[in-house]
């Protein structure tokens, strides 16, 4: 542990490894088989629980929970793993739980995401970089967010959906189906309000790949036919050579729930969803 800081009333359990330039504050808690990488920040009374591995820079503030073994009844007390990237912050009471013998084994968090206050992430899931989880943002057991989405205060996804990279959950939503890419999804019974025009300018998206997403959404969700046939007139009208429109194309014939489509007030299939790209 050279050139680190380790309060004297924290505890460390003699297997974890513990890099350079770490802090780890009063009463916290290093445990079992945890790896902890340079230049980390562990804040008072936080927890770092067995079989995680912290990359570089993480900040993991006062009270939060990683590591900790799954919410499943399932669990037998296998060995299962958490894995963090770099420059991830991790708020206050936000906790994040370790995989499932049959769910994977791994819950992986990529690099530079936002975690505010009391949001918690299930067994298995998967998030990818530069994502926000806004406060009490939940995700259930094996749920898949790509990169820079944004999941508002108060909101939920249910087991196994998948969020699309840019998307951006609005507060308060309960997100039963995969959540579209680059779109707007929001409320209690799920809808779309559209491209998320200002996050995608704010990431740096080019104006014609903005114009052909915006053309690609209008068709997908308000040209009124089945998601088969807007595939198909997405590939034929805006075609798929921007790598932004292939991705959209390909999250929604992948998807194993269905993806969320209807338009606000709305009431269609399961509160206003749509159906998989192959029903």
């Amino acid at each position: 542990m050279s050139q680190s800081s380790v309060h004297p009333s924290a505890h460390v359990d003699p297997s974890a490894e513990i890099g350079d330039g770490v802090s780890i504050g009063p009463f916290a808690v290093i445990g079992p088989q945890v790896v902890v990488g340079d230049g980390c920040e562990i804040g008072a009374s936080a927890q770092v629980q067995s079989h995680t591995t912290l990359g570089r820079n993480n900040r993991v503030f006062p009270h939060a929970c990683i590591g900790f073994e799954p919410q499943d009844l399932k669990y037998e007390g296998e060995d299962v793993y958490l894995e963090v990237g770099d420059g991830n912050h991790f708020r206050e009471f936000c906790t994040v739980h370790r995989g499932t013998g049959f769910g994977g084994g791994v819950t992986r968090i990529g690099s530079d995401n936002l975690f505010m206050a009391y949001s918690h992430v299930a067994h298995d899931c998967q998030v990818g970089d530069r994502t926000v989880f806004v406060n009490n943002a939940t995700l259930a057991g094996h749920v898949e967010v790509g990169d820079d989405a944004t999941i508002g205060a108060v909101s939920a996804v249910h087991q196994f959906c998948r969020v699309g990279r840019h998307a951006y959950i609005g507060g308060y939503s309960v997100v039963t189906m995969d959540a579209l890419p680059f779109v707007k999804t929001v409320g209690m019974k799920a809808a779309c309000y559209g491209l998320n025009s200002i996050g995608l300018r704010r990431k740096g998206f080019s104006p014609e790949t903005r114009k052909l997403l915006r053309r690609a959404t209008r068709i997908l969700l308000q040209s009124g036919l089945n998601t088969a046939q807007a595939l198909e007139r997405i590939r034929g009208d805006v075609g798929t050579d921007d790598p932004e429109v292939a991705y959209l194309v390909e999250f929604v014939e992948s998807s194993e729930r269905g993806v969320v489509k209807a338009a606000p007030g709305a009431r269609g299939q399961r509160g206003g969803e749509s159906e998989a790209a192959g029903d």
